[in-house]
């Protein structure tokens, strides 16, 4: 009732506005009666419901949802500012500043800067790219988010919807609500105006071709069972760890995942199709963003995920065979061990010919081992996986494979994989556009990273072509972030990282459980604050360190992928306290398409480097997005009713200002 009361206000301020035999001064005053009457009946709603409507919470980055457990709670008072206190000031001092806008306007060609209010409390800095519509219609989507029961059944009802209206007016429904407020477009030409007026405002794209397939959880399990166990067989060796081989019981890897894209393999010609995709991205974003976007892509896509299996496993049995050798934990380059450390391990064995074979192939420098194998001939030339991940037994002195002999068809298509990762990566550094590798599930992680890694090392000389992708809920990350920017510093090439909190956790939390291996997830979401916090001031601190030797501060970029606000001021005050600016480029935010807008837009505005994720695609191809989208604004507006009330606020403002029909117009530049 309380939803039907709320839209029955709205529509009755609208029709006050466009009523056509009132006077402009009469229908201004019936338009502020009704936006006030509206705004009280919020207002009477969220007392009852023992909910503020000013309260805040926080999200998860671009590659996940909010962080939802037993362990979130609400930031104590003393770090947050009151919204409540400052939101008339802020508003004052908006429209005194737009006032002062329209009496100086930039000179013509210079970049417009608004200064930033960092409580993020602004209206009119959130929602100067808007329309007067597409606030309505965002105030729609979020108050239909706000409905549990509509947003259960969510994927049910879109279907029911386009039986019963027929797809030409199921489109024009999802166009004026939910895939207008999510999607940009339908294909890459479409999406162009969208983009042009994000960057009129100081935003960059982050491109994602949003299309996927809606199969069954039965279909999903199939496709993934069969694409993840050689045709071999699964053997399960001596020393094999289960995490790296796949259960049925979560071969949905939609299971309890409400963000983050999903492919499934059916065959090789679809991986082609999915590359092909992925280069149009590229395209369309250099075309509209003269080479400040970028292009997010998945490893899953691109190949068949048993060789990801396969490989990650090969990469965890070789740090437990580095602890073995040295005692401790972590990874080779941890250790800093050299050669001759090595050739004293193994003396005992005496001359044997494999063995130095071995010592000839590990990948060091002057400090000590970077890698016991030639990753660079993995990505680069025609190696074979099962001959090459072999270590020498320092019992016998045999080599030992650390994978399993993988039959010629299945090397062939880990060679396509890398052929096509490496097609995409060289046409993002023709036409000057980045590229995004997402994070994935843990027991993928370990190799997209370490191949998401070599590509850096081959494509990132002398700019970041390709960043990777860190879930700050994983107990590792800090460790992760700092090994891979010390091979980015040892081995010469520009680091790109985006941190995100992460996607997957309860599905994580329920395999590790399942399968008797460690819960790789931080056990609270303090915990993952801290762990965000943590990983961000170490690239910072490297950041300065560069600047103070005068070196090539942009040799790691870093793109805060949140939309916890916390964490965004933290990054701000960081950039301060340590001297690093926004002109830098250094550090850029990032948020999706549709969510926190109050935060992106007085970024980009205010002369940081901002982005939109941007997922684009046909209606009815997007619909698993955009029911993914309303599953996870279900979560946090229910927490977090801030961006109601700011857009609430701003359409008040309109209506009694009598901009109804406002026309957006930056004069922003990016960074």
């Amino acid at each position: 009732m309380a939803l039907l009361r709320s839209l029955s206000a709205q529509r009755t301020a609208i029709s006050l506005v466009y009523g056509r035999n009132s006077s402009k001064s009469s229908s201004s005053v019936a338009a502020a009666a009704a936006c006030r009457s509206f705004d009280q009946r919020v207002r009477r709603s969220s007392s009852a419901t023992g909910k503020g409507v000013s309260s805040e919470g926080s999200t998860g980055g671009l590659n996940g949802p909010r962080f939802l457990h037993s362990g979130d709670r609400p930031l104590q008072a003393s770090t947050l500012v009151q919204p409540d206190l400052v939101a008339g000031a802020t508003r004052k001092a908006s429209l005194k500043q737009e006032s002062s806008q329209k009496n100086n306007p930039s000179p013509a060609g210079s970049p417009q800067r608004d200064p930033l209010d960092v409580t993020f409390n602004d209206p009119i800095a959130a929602f100067k790219s808007k329309t007067t519509g597409e606030l309505m219609r965002a105030y729609l989507v979020y108050m239909i988010c706000s409905s549990e029961k509509l947003v259960e059944h969510n994927m049910t009802l879109l279907k029911l919807a386009r039986n019963l209206l027929g797809q030409r007016l199921f489109v024009l429904l999802m166009k004026s609500s939910f895939y207008g407020h999510f999607v940009a477009g339908e294909n890459r030409h479409t999406i162009v105006p969208a983009l042009e007026r994000l960057r009129s405002f100081g935003v960059k794209p982050i491109l994602d071709y949003s299309v996927e397939e809606d199969i069954t959880q039965e279909e999903a399990e199939k496709r993934e069972v069969e694409s993840s166990v050689s045709s071999a067989g699964d053997r399960k060796e001596e020393g094999s760890m289960p995490q790296y081989h796949v259960d049925k019981s979560f071969a949905d890897r939609r299971y309890k995942v409400s963000s983050a894209r999903t492919y499934f393999y059916l065959n090789e010609a679809t991986c082609e199709r999915n590359m092909e995709i992925f280069i149009k991205c590229l395209e369309a974003v250099s075309g509209a963003t003269f080479g400040t976007g970028i292009t997010a892509i998945k490893l899953t896509a691109l190949g068949r995920p048993q060789l990801l299996l396969q490989l990650s496993e090969v990469i965890m049995r070789t740090r437990k065979y580095m602890e073995d050798m040295v005692g401790g934990q972590g990874n080779v380059l941890t250790h800093h061990k050299t050669i001759k450390d090595l050739e004293k391990y193994y003396s005992s064995l005496g001359d044997n010919k494999d063995v130095k074979e071995f010592l000839n192939n590990v990948t060091s420098d002057k400090e000590g081992i970077l890698h016991l194998f030639p990753w660079s001939g993995i990505v680069d030339e025609d190696s074979q996986l099962s001959d090459t991940f072999r270590v020498p037994d320092p019992q016998t002195g045999q080599m030992r494979r650390l994978i399993s002999q993988i039959p010629p068809k299945e090397e062939e298509m880990f060679r396509n994989m890398i052929r096509r990762l490496n097609t995409i990566v060289k046409a993002a550094a023709d036409l000057d556009v980045r590229i995004m590798v997402d994070a994935e599930q843990t027991y993928f992680q370990p190799a997209i990273s370490r191949i998401t890694l070599e590509m850096m090392r081959k494509y990132n000389k002398d700019k970041a072509i390709v960043f990777n992708t860190y879930q700050c809920y994983l107990r590792e990350t800090f460790r992760e972030v700092n090994t891979d920017l010390e091979q980015a510093k040892r081995q010469n090439f520009y680091f790109g990282a985006k941190l995100v909190r992460g996607a997957y956790m309860d599905q994580e939390r329920d395999r590790a459980k399942s399968l008797g291996y460690p819960d790789p997830v931080n056990p609270t979401f303090e915990a993952t604050t801290d762990m965000y916090h943590r990983t961000l001031s170490e690239c910072l601190r490297r950041i300065k360190l560069m600047k103070d030797s005068n070196e090539d501060a942009r040799k790691i970029g870093i793109m805060v992928a949140s939309h916890n606000e916390d964490t965004v001021r933290f990054a701000i005050q960081q950039m301060k306290e340590i001297g690093i600016s926004p002109e830098d480029k250094v550090i850029c935010f990032g948020q999706l398409l549709g969510m926190c807008d109050y935060i992106t837009f007085p970024l980009g505005q205010a002369g940081y480097s901002a982005y939109k994720y941007i997922p684009y695609g046909p209606v009815e191809e997007v619909l698993p997005y955009l029911s993914r989208r309303a599953q996870e604004n279900k979560g946090v507006l229910k927490k977090i009713q801030k961006e109601k009330r700011l857009l609430l606020s701003e359409i008040r403002r309109r209506l009694m200002r009598g901009q109804l029909f406002y026309k957006p117009k930056g004069n922003y530049v990016p960074i």
